[in-house]
């Protein structure tokens, strides 16, 4: 039997992920925030984002980073004149000032930061439908982070959010994939990858 393609296991996790019930959702949200109260350092830059759907995290994670000082960038995703994907560029986050974005997404208002912003984060979170144990992300497929996570600092973790089903042992790689450091997940909090 041939393994499922990129998009064959796209359509099953987010079917998957429809599935869970809001309250298991808040709760995984919940524990979240708290395994992200002792990576995020206070004074420190966290690029990260605000869940679309049934994505893991919530606004209150982004507020609670603040609260305790942290600087929260978020993407904001554009094209090119031909609709290509760009890198992503970087705003501030201030609550109560998300806008509504193509693709169902919520951004921060301009001004906007430069793509390479994203080399002062110590952290990047990073949102994705699974990740494997050798830091393979498995995303969307538009390739936003792809072209962006380049330009992080080479000592940024690179940590992949996910529900704990998400963290699995393999998954199909392409050349261009840029390797996460670490796996977030509700149940077992910041795991190493392997490179």
């Amino acid at each position: 039997m041939t393994p499922p393609t990129k998009a064959e296991l796209r359509a099953e996790l987010l079917s998957a992920r429809r599935k869970v019930a809001p309250e298991t959702r808040e709760r995984e949200a919940e524990a979240l925030a708290t395994h992200l109260a002792g990576i995020a350092a206070t004074g420190r830059t966290v690029c990260a984002y605000v869940p679309v759907g049934a994505e893991p995290g919530s606004l209150s994670l982004l507020d609670g980073m603040l609260a305790r000082g942290v600087r929260v960038l978020l993407p904001v995703a554009q094209h090119d004149e031909a609709n290509a994907p760009l890198p992503l560029r970087w705003g501030e986050y201030r609550p109560g000032r998300l806008v509504d974005a193509r693709f169902g997404l919520r951004e921060p208002a301009p001004p906007w930061l430069p793509a390479d912003a994203v080399a002062e984060a110590d952290v990047v979170l990073v949102p994705a439908l699974a990740v494997d144990r050798a830091g393979v992300r498995l995303g969307r497929g538009a390739g936003f982070y792809d072209r962006s996570l380049g330009m992080a600092d080479p000592g940024a973790r690179l940590i992949a959010v996910v529900r704990d089903d998400e963290l699995v042992e393999r998954l199909p790689a392409e050349p261009h994939d840029v390797r996460m450091t670490h796996a977030l997940t509700p149940g077992r909090g910041l795991v190493a990858l392997a490179e």
